[in-house]
């Protein structure tokens, strides 16, 4: 019973379960079905193979919290003493078992129910080595760009795993301009937003290496500016066919970002860039989910 009152503080304070699992199910739709409704695919069969994928984005997420805490539990307990697993208000051994059995019931699930089992063992193994620093940790972790090449691509194997179970059980077509777009509208969120969170104004620099303190704050804003342009161009072209009042709901949203980014590079000081990213993250990815939804209720608008 302590060890469950140990995870229940962990999960919390780092991994709230309920946000997420609804997290790992938006993913999972937001992916499934801009790629249908792009196919053409308009009637569904929804059961046990649905569940299971998006409790998969869900389960496989959660382990990888528990990994970047055991991956950098000699720096937290330097900088960030009062989360959970440094301060010792959960155990290792408690993260362990619980990552072990999680994972357990994930492949099983993974293995009874699903037509893309090779694809999920290729998402577990990039996770396993993700969780060991790829054997470099000696390289990896002294090097915070080397850290997110390395690292950051695996929300594209997060994709993958979504795609080629819907491209299997539809018979869509597997290499195409809509599925390779599909599999980097969520990856360069990610990227934005990985960046974005390791960007600092001159005053609030710590011993923490940060991208700012790197390159300055000026070039890193610059590229994460760079990134989302990029990333509306590709949302752009999966929702044009849905829906044209989304396309300009983006660019509105688009617009607002640049500014934000360049007020920062003006004056850094004025706000966390991050937490404007993440509030424009919330909206185009909310502006992606509801224009499945129009479409599948209303039919292509505009």
């Amino acid at each position: 019973m302590k060890a469950l009152k140990r995870l229940y503080i962990y999960q919390k304070e780092m991994f709230p379960i309920i946000p997420r699992l609804l997290l790992g199910f938006l993913v999972f739709a937001e992916i499934h079905f801009i790629v249908l409704l792009n196919h053409g695919v308009t009637q569904f069969q929804i059961g046990i193979q649905e569940i299971v994928c998006g409790f998969t984005v869900f389960s496989f997420l959660f382990w990888l919290r528990i990994a970047d805490d055991f991956k950098d539990y000699e720096l937290d307990c330097r900088l960030f003493k009062e989360r959970p697993l440094p301060s010792g208000r959960v155990t290792k051994k408690d993260l362990g078992i619980f990552v072990g059995i999680l994972i357990a019931v994930t492949i099983a699930l993974n293995a009874v129910f699903m037509n893309n089992f090779l694809f999920c063992v290729l998402l577990y193994t990039y996770g396993s080595l993700m969780a060991v620093w790829f054997f470099q940790k000696h390289k990896i972790a002294k090097s915070l760009p080397l850290a997110l090449v390395t690292h950051n691509p695996v929300q594209l194997f997060i994709n993958v795993y979504v795609i080629s179970f819907t491209v299997i059980k539809y018979r869509i077509q597997a290499f195409d301009l809509i599925n390779v777009l599909a599999c980097f509208t969520l990856y360069f969120p990610a990227l934005i937003w990985e960046v974005s969170r390791k960007i600092r104004a001159p005053k609030d620099e710590t011993e923490y290496v940060t991208y700012s303190k790197l390159f300055g704050y000026k070039k890193s804003t610059l590229f994460v500016l760079i990134v989302t342009i990029v990333d509306i161009i590709t949302n752009f072209i999966l929702v044009w066919n849905l829906n044209k009042i989304s396309v300009g709901v983006l660019f509105l949203l688009v617009s607002w970002m640049t500014w934000k980014f360049l007020q920062f590079m003006k004056n850094p000081e004025r706000f966390k860039i991050v937490k404007k990213v993440e509030l424009y993250t919330y909206l185009q990815e909310s502006t992606m989910v509801l224009t499945i939804i129009l479409f599948l209720i209303f039919g292509k608008i505009g």
